[in-house]
Parts: C-alpha cells; sequence; structure tokens
C-alpha cells in the first residue's frame, strides 16, 4: 500500500511539471510577480529576526521617563504658583495632581524649547515674564526682601560737586555708582510699598519691568565704574546729569543728557568743502560732541536707563520751581 501510494504521489508530481512546462516562455507580469513575491518574503523573514533580537527581556526594567512624578517632585502650593505666573489654570476638569505636575513640567520644557530657538527676543516682555513669580514671592512671608542685602549711604557719599568733576575724577567714580544704586534701591522700595491689586494690574506688571529692565541695563555701567574704564568725556557727562539732578535742576539735567546721548554737533548741512581746501574750523565741528549713543548697543542701553532713573527721582524729589520740571 505504501509502494501505492508513492507512485500516485510522483505520478501527481510529474502531472504539475509537465502543466507548467507546457509553455516554452513567461510572461513578463509573471515574471515581476514571482520576483516581488520572493522580495516580500525575504523582508518579511529579516522583520522578524530583527524584531527578535532587539526585544528586551521580560525582566529588565525600562528607565524612568523624564516626566516622572519622581523627577518633578514639588509641593502643590509651589506648582499653584507657577501655573498662575504663567496664566493657567491650576486645575482642570478630572485632573489629579500628579497630572497637574506632568502639565506644568510639559509646559516648562515647551517654553525652554521655544526659548532656546528663538534668536532675538523683547527685553521688557522677557523681564514681565519673570514678574509673575517675583510678585508671589514677594506676597510670601517667608520670602525676604530683595532690597536688604543693598547697602544704604549717606548724604556726603552721594554728594557730587564741581571740584569732583574738573578735578578729583577717581571720587566721581564711586559716588556715581553709589548714587545710581541708591536711586535702584529707592524705586524697589516705592514698588514694593504699592497695594497688592495694584502690583498684580498690568499697569503695575509694566512698571516693575520696567524697573527690572533698568538694573539689567545698568550692569555695565557699573563694571565700567568699578573698573574705572569708563570714557573721561561720558564720565564728566554723567557726574553733570546726576549734579544737576541733586539739585533738582533737571531741566539742565535733561539738556546734559541730551549732550551725551545725541551730542550737539552741527549737522553739515550746505558748502563745507569749497574747491580743493576744507571749510575753516571744519576739525572742530565734531569736536567733542561724539554722540555716544549711537556706539553700541550696550552704551546705548545704560544711557538710557541713567534717563530713566533721572524721570524716577524728577517724581520722587519734584523741584521747587516748576520750569525746572520735564514733561
Amino acid at each position: 500500500m505504501q509502494s501505492l501510494a508513492q507512485l500516485l504521489q510522483n505520478k501527481r508530481k510529474l502531472d504539475n511539471a509537465e502543466s507548467d512546462s507546457s509553455t516554452k516562455y513567461l510572461k513578463r507580469g509573471d515574471l515581476l510577480r514571482r520576483q516581488s513575491s520572493h522580495k516580500e518574503e525575504e523582508q518579511e523573514k529579516k522583520q522578524q529576526q530583527q524584531q527578535h533580537q532587539h526585544q528586551p527581556p521580560e525582566n529588565t526594567q525600562q528607565p524612568p521617563s523624564p516626566t516622572s512624578s519622581k523627577d518633578f517632585d514639588i509641593s502643590d502650593d509651589d506648582c499653584i504658583h507657577r501655573l498662575r505666573a504663567k496664566s493657567e489654570p491650576i486645575r482642570l476638569f478630572g485632573e489629579s495632581d500628579k497630572e497637574r505636575r506632568l502639565r506644568l513640567r510639559a509646559l516648562e520644557l515647551l517654553h525652554s524649547s521655544a526659548a532656546s530657538s528663538k534668536g532675538q527676543q523683547n527685553d521688557l516682555h522677557k523681564a514681565l515674564e519673570g514678574i509673575g513669580q517675583a510678585e508671589l514671592q514677594q506676597l510670601d512671608s517667608t520670602a525676604a526682601p530683595a532690597s536688604a542685602s543693598t547697602k544704604v549711604y549717606t548724604e556726603e557719599e552721594l554728594l557730587i560737586t564741581w571740584q569732583m568733576i574738573k578735578v578729583d575724577k577717581d571720587r566721581l567714580y564711586a559716588t556715581i555708582y553709589k548714587w545710581l544704586k541708591n536711586m535702584l534701591r529707592l524705586w524697589e522700595n516705592s514698588l514694593a510699598q504699592r497695594p497688592e491689586e495694584v502690583r498684580r494690574s498690568k499697569q503695575g506688571q509694566l512698571t516693575t519691568a520696567n524697573q527690572v529692565q533698568t538694573a539689567n541695563y545698568l550692569k555695565p555701567l557699573f563694571k565700567l565704574l568699578k573698573s574705572k574704564t569708563i570714557q573721561p568725556d561720558v564720565l564728566c557727562l554723567l557726574g553733570e546729569i546726576l549734579l544737576y539732578a541733586q539739585e533738582r535742576k533737571y531741566q539742565n539735567a535733561n539738556d546734559a543728557y541730551l549732550r551725551l546721548s545725541i551730542g550737539n554737533a552741527p549737522w553739515p548741512i550746505g558748502v563745507t568743502m569749497v574747491g580743493i581746501h576744507d571749510r575753516s574750523a571744519r576739525e572742530k565741528i565734531s569736536n567733542g560732541s561724539v554722540a555716544h549713543v549711537l556706539n553700541d548697543e550696550v552704551s546705548r542701553k545704560y544711557i538710557q536707563s541713567v534717563k530713566r532713573v533721572l524721570t524716577f527721582a524728577q517724581s520722587q524729589f519734584p523741584p521747587s520751581d516748576m520750569s525746572q520740571r520735564v514733561g
């Protein structure tokens, strides 16, 4: 029986081979179809082998995700403060504490990635972003005041005289530094004494951001005053501005500020050169009248910040003569 079954099986194989080889040629479509089927089978085998090789064992533990609650373990109060500072809802509908912390973590990651991708940023907008958290820290009873570490100077240390401007330049460096630091401290204290609803308002936050931005812009000037590397003409004009501010002559201080920022050199309108020879005394047109605000971006920022400090000084110490008032 087994020999009979083998004979029948061999006969069937021969019949199938004869049916396949009945045609002496194949169509191009049939050949491409066979080749594509072979390629698909080989790709499936390779994918199965790669899956078996890269499949992790069942007992191994996966590393924790960067957004896990262990890496971002903060208190509920801190989480609420950060969400309010970002103008985000403190809790969504049906949201747990863990989900709220993860949402805050995702917002901070998105903010950091967006900040790193930006080329240029508005400095006032950057200062406004940190105002919300700073205001919440000031409202906290455990938070120490920001101006507690600043030194309080006496009136003798802040006094500027004409002799100091013309002769004693070494004392002028320190006096300008102390006067500007003292005005920034007074400005910060006046902002901290405002009511809570005023500080939380949009206008209150803009005023606070203006003070923070001014303090940041004055840092390069403070470094130049400490190292005594500031230009002599800029130093003399700064001393003149602060001297008039101490005497509450803000109109004269504003004139000195304009000479410092844009200079008083006349514009070369008309005939400045006749024939081969230059105009007489042409070299004196811009002598000592350099527009320092146009030198670079750093000098422009701290010179404009000095004007902001003058505006605050006028509001705190108004002049007795109204003709000396600016604005």
